[in-house]
């Protein structure tokens, strides 16, 4: 052990010092929680038809009604198809009005659409028709970033520091989210969103990780939770944002240019001191905590501060290190299982807001509120029943309500938007759930890799989501069948887990044993007399009388 945990109690578990940096960390969370869902409001569905105006050439005094009465064909309810036209011919007008046309196409020279529309992606970039699939296309595009994020990130983030990480993401979000709204071209779009989710990908995580490192074992739920309310916050500033802005460019703009804010609080963000000492930077270690101790009005006792040992041959963890234990080969595979169906139903259901039958704003603002209470309640949840137990049923409760959703008739809008709203609760319930239980399981010196490779599966799933919503052409119901069956598949899997209420976090992967194994040890050799030191004693009965 390092002895971070020990100090860290001295320090103080949730002083005024984590209480600055988990207040820090928030304002990313909004600006996150915007980039994640805000082409949602950017693709309204926008009244359309073919471009006919090849007539005029022909019958230059034609008004709009009979201009479109001559060119284009109508569906079975009486209106215009949207998506086909009369093919031009070299007649004149009076022909074409005596004897009509017959021969259809598809739109051959563009759309147009209602006037009194403000710009959207989808009348700039024509996401219509044959293209209307570029628009899931491009939210995959997005968890692509994501996922390439979590495989670039993580690892980066053990190598050279979590501080370092955090501004590097932070600045790429903010310079590809700005350039987002003035593309040029979808592609161009495509590939700036691109960025801009792996960016997000290098927040979420190190943010995570910073936060957990410095908060004591008491407090760290409760604080990763608040900043995942605060992501809960964003999503329901978002509703509200899109609504008042609904031009596409400048709700970019007005969501993204806002981040750059936050560098001029960098030189008060620290490094994590479990992560120096892991490196062998143990002075530096020193300096923070004592900083730390200073804010929250503690005194570090000097011979605490000496036991701080880094590993004999300081090295940076890779992949491979998930795979050399037994309990972590283990961990890893279930873990990143339950990442992915997790992100699999809470992205299926947070994609399909406008395909729920009610307006899309309010019902936003519906899953961004629901989410608080989700957020807020899983620290209960953690602390009544434990990490093991709390994410298995929360998943095995989002995938029930899924499977209950294909069953209601699309003609009940409400019925459907309520079951969402509760499957949303226990998906983002979840979602925390699986953030504080991964970062307990896995070692300081592999967590950031292993919650990065958790991370990397679930933006796997987040690439699938809205390409398994295409699938909806077919059946509407086996998008959600798929949304259902995964998640329950993930919950009984969580079975296997061991529990990690009330242990201490792991710095390294000697002890070869699982957490709940490593504290039950420490727990006998405690009270059999064979753990040396009064700070030993104190955190053994620390651990033992704060059940979380």
């Amino acid at each position: 052990m390092s002895g971070v945990g020990e100090i860290l109690k001295v320090v103080g578990d949730f002083g005024t010092f984590q209480k600055w940096l988990v207040l820090l960390t928030l304002f990313p969370c909004l600006s996150v929680a915007f980039h994640q869902f805000c082409q949602l409001f950017m693709v309204p569905n926008v009244p359309h038809h073919c471009d006919t105006s090849w007539i005029r050439a022909v019958g230059p005094n034609l008004t709009e009604e009979e201009q479109l009465n001559l060119t284009l064909p109508r569906d079975m309810d009486g209106t215009y198809e949207q998506c086909s036209m009369y093919s031009p011919v070299d007649w004149d007008l009076s022909s074409i009005v005596a004897y009509g046309l017959n021969a259809t196409e598809k739109c051959s020279s563009g759309w147009v659409y209602a006037s009194a529309q403000p710009p959207s992606l989808l009348s700039e970039f024509d996401l219509v028709c044959d293209r209307k699939d570029l628009n899931d296309i491009s939210q995959s595009i997005y968890m692509v970033g994501l996922f390439l994020g979590s495989m670039i990130f993580g690892p980066l983030s053990d190598r050279i520091g979590r501080r370092p990480v955090i501004l590097i993401s932070i600045f790429l979000q903010g310079l590809f989210g700005v350039g987002i709204a003035f593309v040029p071209h979808f592609y161009v779009y495509m590939a700036f969103r691109c960025v801009v989710g792996a960016s997000v990908s290098g927040i979420t995580m190190t943010i995570l990780a910073l936060a957990t490192e410095w908060v004591g074992v008491s407090s760290r739920p409760k604080a990763v939770l608040i900043s995942h309310c605060c992501f809960a916050i964003g999503q329901m500033i978002l509703a509200g944002l899109s609504y008042g802005i609904r031009n596409w460019r400048l709700l970019e703009l007005a969501g993204s240019a806002p981040i750059f804010a936050f560098f001029l609080f960098t030189q008060v963000l620290p490094e994590s001191a479990r992560w120096l000492v892991t490196k062998g930077r143990t002075e530096e270690a020193k300096k923070v905590l004592q900083k730390a101790a200073s804010i929250n009005k503690r005194t570090i006792p000097p011979g605490l501060l000496e036991q701080l040992k880094p590993e004999t041959q300081p090295k940076s963890a890779s992949i491979l290190d998930l795979f050399r234990k037994k309990h972590l080969w283990k961990v890893t595979l279930i873990m990143s299982c339950t990442w992915f169906v997790n992100s699999l139903v809470y992205y299926g259901l947070s994609l399909n807001v406008t395909n729920f039958g009610l307006d899309i704003y309010l019902t936003q603002l519906a899953f961004g509120a629901v989410e608080i209470p989700a957020r807020v309640g899983c620290i209960f949840m953690l602390q009544w029943f434990g990490r093991k137990k709390t994410q298995a049923v929360l998943l095995l409760l989002s995938g029930l309500v899924c499977l209950i959703i294909t069953g209601i008739p699309e003609d009940q809008p409400v019925v459907t938007t309520v079951l969402a709203i509760i499957g949303k609760f226990t998906a983002s319930a979840s979602f925390s759930t699986s953030y504080v239980y991964s970062a307990e399981l896995f070692p300081t010196v592999v967590r950031q890799t292993g919650v990065g490779l958790c991370s990397m599966s679930a933006r796997v799933a987040g690439i699938i989501a809205p390409l398994i919503r295409l699938l909806g052409q077919y059946h509407r119901a086996i998008p959600m069948a798929i949304f259902g069956s995964a998640p329950m598949v993930g919950g009984l899997l969580c079975f296997l887990l061991p529990e990690t209420r009330g242990t201490d976090l792991v710095d390294d992967m000697g002890s070869g044993r699982p957490p709940d194994e490593v504290c039950e040890n420490a727990n006998s050799s405690s009270e059999n007399g064979h753990v040396k030191g009064k700070d030993s004693d104190q955190d053994n009965e620390y651990t033992k009388t704060t059940h979380f």
